[in-house]
């Protein structure tokens, strides 16, 4: 399913809640829009809370702990983000236009915060000299099974080249999935899909995505592409690997030759 949010306001713009919105996605997600000297404090005593910062200039404070962080670009830089389990109050201040993704979800694990600075974040080109590099992406992960499994959360960020696809090849999984999507240019599109079903992607649009269908991605010619994708374990069931669509596995055996290897004339237009 497709929503879009156009401009958000100052303050907690909701995506997702758990309890009613989307509530299938298993995850509070939301964007805070701050201004220069804005202030929030975060609590929730049931819900683990990643804040990640999008763009913008804070500090962190926690637990008797203060960060800051600054992030000028999406497409460029890795993100800063802060994972605090349920009971930990977190204030943060803004000292510039600021947007945050907040995700949230219930987890009775109890677990040291950690803050993520830039160069903990694991960052990878995907797609690379294969299928003509039409597929290849960026892609950062903040927090999966592997640094993190006392969460319940999933979390990273994908970098879509114009023109190029990503989530590819097309696969699926049983967990639920949020895309949240932003442009390098605001006029920028691209088109996500859910199985059958194709939707044009704005920018701050979101897709969510109920677990089992594949969900490939496109971005326009022209238009970077950034999403974040928000993954909800299941219950003894978390998400540690692919169910990639059978038809399309042959595109990943070594040195596959695709069209145009062996094409005849091109036609120029």
């Amino acid at each position: 399913m497709l929503e879009n949010f156009g401009e958000f306001k100052y303050g907690y713009n909701e995506l997702t809640n758990m309890d009613s919105k989307h509530q299938n996605m298993l995850m509070d997600i939301g964007i805070q829009k701050m201004k220069d000297k804005d202030t929030v404090t975060f609590s929730d005593d049931k819900k683990e809370t990643v804040l990640l910062l999008l763009k913008g200039s804070i500090s962190f404070n926690w637990a008797g702990n203060s960060k800051t962080a600054v992030r000028n670009s999406l497409f460029d830089e890795n993100p800063f983000a802060l994972h605090v389990p349920k009971g930990v109050d977190v204030a943060i201040k803004a000292s510039d236009e600021t947007e945050l993704l907040i995700q949230k979800t219930t987890n009775d694990n109890v677990f040291d915060p950690v803050f993520y600075n830039q160069e903990d974040v694991q960052s990878s080109v995907f797609g690379e000299g294969v299928w003509n590099d039409t597929a290849r992406r960026l892609v950062r992960v903040v927090i999966d099974y592997a640094n993190a499994p006392y969460s319940n959360l999933v979390i990273g960020e994908v970098i879509n080249f114009p023109g190029k696809w990503s989530s590819y090849i097309p696969h699926g999984h049983e967990q639920p999935e949020v895309y949240f999507y932003k442009f390098d240019k605001e006029q920028g599109f691209g088109a996500g899909f859910i199985g059958d079903d194709v939707y044009k992607i704005n920018h701050n649009s979101i897709l969510c995505i109920q677990g089992g269908p594949s969900h490939p991605q496109v971005a326009a010619p022209g238009y970077a592409m950034h999403y974040c994708w928000l993954i909800r374990h299941l219950d003894n069931n978390p998400w540690i690997s692919r169910n990639n669509e059978v038809q399309h596995e042959w595109l990943l055996e070594k040195d596959v030759k695709i069209w145009p290897e062996n094409h005849g004339t091109v036609v120029k237009i």
